[in-house]
C-alpha cells in the first residue's frame, strides 16, 4: 500500500507500516480491487483524517466505527460526507445536538472537513469498506492499526478530549491514560440509540471549555462559510 499520509503521522507510526498486519491489510485491499469489489473510500482518501489533522495541531479525537458504504459518502473522515452529499441519519442528528448545544444553525453540509483542519480527528475505527456491506472490514487489521494510534495520542499528547459516542467507541477508553486526557462519553447519535443519552450530551460546548480550562483554543463548531464570514467581522 502506498501509504499516502501527513508527515508527522508517518514518523509517529512508521513502525506500525512495516508490522505484518498492516501488509496484510495492503494485500488485502489489492485482492479486493483485483476482484473488482468497489471499496470505501477511494484510496487517496484512506488516509484523509491525518492528512487534514497533522499531529501537532490535534485537539480532539471523535471515533466512528467504520466509513459509510453507500456511493460518494466516504471521504476518509469519521461522520463527515463531501459537499453535495445528503447527511446521513446520525450526522442529521449530530447537528440537531449542536443546535441545542450552542444554538448553531444546522448547516447546509456535512462536510467536517472545517473541524478536522481545526484540530479535530475524525477517526473510523476501519478505514475502509466494501460497498454496501457494513463493517466488511472490521477484521482485516484495521483495528490493530487505529488502536495503535489512539495509543500513541495517549501516550505523546497531554489533555486532548476524546468523544466517546455509543458501546463501540467507549470500548477503546482502556487504550486511553485518563489521567492526562480528558474523555467524554455519550450514547451514539444513531436514530436507534439518539434518545439513550446523545441528545442533551452537551459534548459540543464541554469540549470548548475542556480546551479552554488546557489553555488551547476552542473549536468553531460552525460550517456554513457564512457562518465563518461572521466571526471574522
Amino acid at each position: 500500500m502506498d501509504v499516502k499520509i501527513e508527515e508527522s503521522w508517518k514518523e509517529l507510526l512508521k513502525e506500525e507500516f512495516s508490522k505484518s498486519y498492516f501488509l496484510q491489510i495492503a494485500a488485502h485491499l489489492k485482492t479486493e480491487k483485483a476482484t473488482g469489489a468497489t471499496v470505501y473510500p477511494p484510496g487517496q482518501q484512506i488516509f484523509h483524517a491525518f492528512e487534514k489533522t497533522p499531529f501537532g495541531q490535534l485537539k480532539v479525537v471523535i471515533i466512528g466505527q467504520d466509513p459509510y458504504h453507500g456511493p460518494g459518502q466516504a471521504h476518509g473522515l469519521s461522520f463527515s460526507v463531501p459537499n453535495g452529499v445528503a447527511c446521513p441519519p446520525s450526522l442529521q442528528n449530530i447537528f440537531k445536538e449542536l443546535k441545542t448545544d450552542i444554538g448553531l444553525p444546522i448547516p447546509s453540509t456535512g462536510n467536517l472537513t472545517p473541524w478536522a483542519e481545526q484540530g479535530v480527528l475524525l477517526l473510523n475505527a476501519s478505514l475502509t469498506v466494501r460497498a454496501n456491506e457494513p463493517a466488511s472490514h472490521a477484521k482485516i487489521g484495521w483495528m490493530i492499526f487505529t488502536d495503535a494510534v489512539i495509543r500513541k495520542i495517549s501516550d505523546e499528547k497531554k489533555g486532548i478530549v476524546f468523544l466517546l459516542w455509543g458501546r463501540f467507541a467507549q470500548e477503546k477508553q482502556d487504550l486511553i491514560d485518563q489521567t492526562k486526557h480528558h474523555v467524554l462519553k455519550a450514547a451514539h447519535p444513531s436514530p436507534f440509540s439518539v434518545e439513550k443519552g446523545f441528545y442533551g450530551s452537551r459534548h459540543f460546548s464541554r469540549t470548548n471549555e475542556l480546551l479552554m480550562k488546557e489553555g488551547i483554543d476552542p473549536i468553531d463548531w460552525s460550517l456554513d462559510s457564512a457562518d465563518h464570514t461572521l466571526k471574522e467581522i
